[in-house]
């Protein structure tokens, strides 16, 4: 990370829009700090593309104080505009055209000096090992290939802050692991990167801040490791095979689920080591034998499906844990 890791690439506060009398964002609240990856996660129809089309300038919200690179948004959207890059769910790549003439292209959209222009195409279709395919029409690249290529484009402008919606969206593993390792070559220079995406590994993985929007609104924001905390669930499931053993267990452990059928117990834990340790001392101390200890811990797929089920509480609504 660079030292710029403090300082504000985005921030939002009240940020409303609606369509006709469909209420999209309902006053929520962004901040990431420049060198960072901040991950905006939701469910389909959730208003993770309309963020991004109102941070990005593509449209205006109907309030909010925004500042994207230090600009007001309101009111020099051409600075904003100078400073960040977007690259959408649906590639921008032209298929009739080769990926050399899409960046060459790209460069004359920045009024790149013809020369430099040039060189930054070179530069980059290299960085994204596209130089054997430049002079190919880019009709004939694979997904991964063709996104590769949107980011390239995206990057000749240099921006400092870049816009993800849904990169990833429809790539084979391997292409999308290629594409994590861009992006955090790109935060490693300095960039910060807004992502959104339905990939809730692709959000572990990569971000530094993550944010679940529903319903309009942030439902919880932090860290993986805190977004995991605040959802209930975690265990210890403990089998055997002797059932006199598991009989012994079942009837001294409390709080625990029985499985019968399995031989199997479950403890709740938040699947600390302290905890851990607790089970394996209490087993030792009775003579007790699990043949099999497994220790499961909250995913960021059991955060998503907790804040924006059906069932969620009011209180659940406004979880946050900054």
């Amino acid at each position: 990370m660079t030292t710029t890791t403090h300082a504000s690439a985005i921030a939002a506060t009240g940020l409303r829009k609606s369509f006709g009398d469909k209420l999209v964002l309902d006053g929520i609240d962004l901040y990431v700090p420049a060198g960072t990856i901040f991950s905006l996660l939701g469910p389909n129809g959730a208003g993770k593309t309309t963020a991004v089309k109102i941070l990005s300038t593509l449209i205006t919200a109907d309030a909010g104080d925004i500042r994207v690179g230090g600009h007001d948004l309101a009111t020099d959207p051409h600075a904003v505009r100078s400073a960040i890059g977007v690259t959408g769910q649906f590639s921008a790549v032209d298929g009739l055209i080769t990926g050399e003439e899409n960046m060459l292209l790209m460069a004359d959209l920045h009024h790149l000096p013809k020369r430099e222009g040039r060189r930054v195409a070179a530069e980059l279709l290299e960085r994204f090992d596209l130089t054997e395919a430049a002079k190919k029409p880019a009709s004939t690249y694979s997904g991964g290939m063709k996104r590769r290529l949107d980011l390239a484009m995206t990057l000749v402008g240099d921006p400092r802050i870049i816009f993800l919606d849904e990169p990833t969206t429809g790539l084979d593993p391997r292409s999308r692991h290629n594409m994590w390792q861009i992006i955090r070559e790109l935060v490693s220079d300095g960039v910060t990167v807004f992502l959104t995406t339905q990939y809730l590994e692709e959000a572990d993985e990569l971000a530094d801040r993550i944010a679940v929007l529903h319903d309009g609104t942030i439902a919880a924001e932090g860290t993986a490791e805190e977004l995991k905390r605040i959802v209930p669930g975690g265990h210890v499931r403990l089998r055997f095979t002797d059932p006199a053993a598991y009989k012994s267990a079942a009837s001294a452990l409390r709080e625990v689920t029985r499985d019968d059928e399995a031989l199997a117990l479950q403890i709740p834990s938040d699947g600390s080591q302290r905890e851990l340790r607790a089970v394996l001392d209490w087993l030792d101390s009775a003579g007790v034998e699990a043949d099999e200890l497994t220790v499961h811990t909250p995913d960021l797929d059991d955060v998503f499906f907790a804040l924006t089920g059906p069932a969620r509480t009011p209180d659940q609504t406004k979880e946050n844990v900054r």
